[in-house]
């Protein structure tokens, strides 16, 4: 992370036109293409269950997908609408509606675009893959239950946002299923999963959506009674003009109460886009500027809004298709828009004649690759501080919302992690002999005389606040009613040491002085020894008192003891004479 560098801008198009071929071309021209098509139903479904209308969600994979493509800092990065967004997107129109969702969606962009110009590229990749895995898991099966009444059928116009409540209504109207709705969503279901067996190369979404539709729309003109619901009847005619850019009206108070909806929406673009990246990388043997890709995101993220679009992100599974199909570059990326913006402005009349029960087995299958239960399962066997944080974020995803998950994540992840690391750091007490071998791959052992009145203490891992308190409970315990001449503390393990370690050792060294305790400093590295010098902590204690091995520092305390002795004696002496000498 660093604040202060130049702008880590860099775009992977720009390098990967330098050495353009027509071959490469060719191979982008068809990855693009198949990309194009594979994500047309995908955009679709994301717009239709976000609570927008199918050309919001079109509009947004084309001007998206090419601000990514075109500024990203991965060469075969696909971006658009994702199932990730679905729920955060349908809870902001239903508090804020379409303006709000604008609003949002464009001071999220502005943050990914921070977080890129601030370097904060390799940070987000530290947010622990239990809160990834956690809300990702919840977000599926919230996806999976919006669906319920457009797959079987239910006709319910007014289905609940709450978890409980949404399946209390469909559990109520279960004798309401239109079997012929239910048909038409399993023959599109069995078309998804059976399709990659025959060929991987024929996207399965697509294929359930032409042949559904078009054994749909037979059925009907030979058996007129047979009807089910499409995207036409619900959303009637939809337009094939691009939107006209829009303006929104700010206000503080919206933006107020939009900030933590924003950092939701900025931070799952990042976790999503960057582990997209990562993934990609690991198939492609390419290196991804992280930089450049947040502010590629969130570039895509400014735009889009003042075109009615939705949150953009980095999507894995069209990233791995534009790789499976030979893409390379981001010009894969931009042949995907163009091929989208094309069956935008002339194919739209077709979408209106496909089943609402079809996108509904489309997004089911979605939310079945989205859960990750193989992981799930993974992480049930390792520690039970990850275990933990999943299931809270779990839950929280579920029953409350994603803003609400990932900050109670977040904490608990941090907590328990500080508690690993506080339970890991050891403190141990030495007195009387000294093995400086102790710890370390050195064969030889030195072991070193202690005398009587030295204390040491050594420290074994980071002296942060979650140490510094316990370190000085085992040091007064260990005490007890013996004052010993010198404390010496041990420091070759710490590699770090925070504002509330240097506070107390500051409040030890001082309380120390005043009962005429000497406190040596042992095995300081550069990185500690910068900040004891920052606080004053060298001057306090004596520069001399700081010792870079513990030879020296027990060699010291050795010989404060022995002149305190020895100053005792001459003292002692003084005082036994003076009487006879008055007398």
């Amino acid at each position: 992370m660093n604040f202060s560098g130049s702008i880590d801008f860099s775009p992977k198009i720009v390098s990967a036109l330098r050495h353009y071929s027509t071959a490469r071309f060719k191979s982008d021209l068809i990855a693009g293409i198949v990309v194009g098509i594979v994500a047309l139903p995908l955009a679709i479904a994301f717009g239709i269950a976000s609570g927008v209308s199918p050309t919001v969600g079109l509009t947004t994979a084309i001007i998206g997908g090419f601000i990514v493509s075109a500024l990203g800092g991965n060469s075969v990065q696909i971006g658009g609408p994702t199932g990730a967004f679905i729920i955060i997107v349908y809870s902001i129109i239903q508090q804020y509606g379409l303006e709000g969702l604008g609003v949002a969606t464009f001071m999220a962009g502005v943050m990914l675009v921070a977080m890129g110009l601030f370097h904060l590229g390799t940070v987000i990749k530290f947010i622990p893959y239990p809160i990834v895995v956690g809300f990702t898991a919840g977000i599926a099966l919230t996806i999976f239950s919006t669906q319920i009444n457009d797959f079987f059928g239910l006709g319910l116009a007014d289905v609940p946002g709450a978890f409980i409540s949404k399946w209390g209504v469909y559990f109520e109207h279960i004798g309401d299923i239109s079997w012929t709705t239910l048909a038409v969503g399993a023959v599109s279901l069995a078309i998804i999963v059976l399709t990659p067996r025959i060929s991987k190369r024929l996207p399965g979404a697509l294929m359930a959506i032409v042949v559904v539709t078009a054994g749909v729309a037979l059925l009907h003109s030979l058996i007129p009674e047979f009807a089910v619901e499409t995207i036409g009847d619900r959303f009637g005619d939809m337009e094939t003009d691009l939107p006209a850019p829009q303006t929104f009206a700010w206000d503080m108070e919206v933006i107020n109460n939009l900030m933590p909806w924003a950092f939701t929406i900025a931070v799952l673009a990042a976790i999503e886009s960057l582990l997209s990246a990562t993934v990609a990388d690991g198939v492609t043997g390419s290196h991804t500027n992280s930089n450049t890709e947040l502010i590629g995101q969130g570039a895509a993220n400014i735009v889009v809004p003042f075109f009615g679009g939705i949150p953009v992100t980095g999507a894995i599974a069209r990233t791995m298709t534009n790789i499976s199909n030979g893409g390379r570059t981001p010009v894969a990326g931009v042949v995907h828009a163009v091929v989208l913006l094309l069956i935008f402005l002339f194919a739209m009349p077709l979408i209106n004649h496909v089943p609402m029960a079809c996108l509904a087995a489309v997004l089911i299958v979605v939310a079945y690759n989205m859960s990750g239960w193989r992981t799930l399962v993974a992480i049930f066997h390792t520690h039970r501080s990850d275990i933990s944080v999943l299931l809270v974020t779990f839950f929280l995803t579920v029953i409350f919302d994603l803003t609400i998950a990932i900050e109670f994540g977040l904490l608990l992840a941090i907590i328990l992690f500080l508690r690993r690391v506080t339970q890991n750091t050891q403190i141990k007490v030495y007195s009387d002999h000294l093995d400086v071998a102790e710890g370390t791959d050195l064969s030889q052992h030195e072991v070193l005389d202690v005398a009587r009145g030295v204390s040491i203490y050594e420290i074994d891992g980071p002296f942060f606040f979650g140490v510094a308190t316990r370190f000085d409970e085992v040091m007064r315990s260990t005490t007890g009613n013996i004052k010993p001449k010198v404390r010496i503390i041990r420091m070759r393990k710490v590699s770090f040491i925070d504002a509330t370690g240097l506070h107390n050792l500051e409040i030890l060294i001082k309380s120390s002085q005043r009962e005429g305790i000497h406190v040596v400093l042992s095995g300081v590295n550069e990185g500690v020894r910068h900040s004891l010098e920052q606080a004053g902590i060298d001057t306090l204690i004596g520069r001399e008192k700081v010792c870079d091995h513990i030879t020296k520092a027990v060699a010291m305390a050795n010989t404060i003891v022995a002149e305190t002795a020895e100053y005792g004696k001459k003292h002692k002496k003084q005082l036994l004479i003076k009487p006879l000498v008055s007398a």
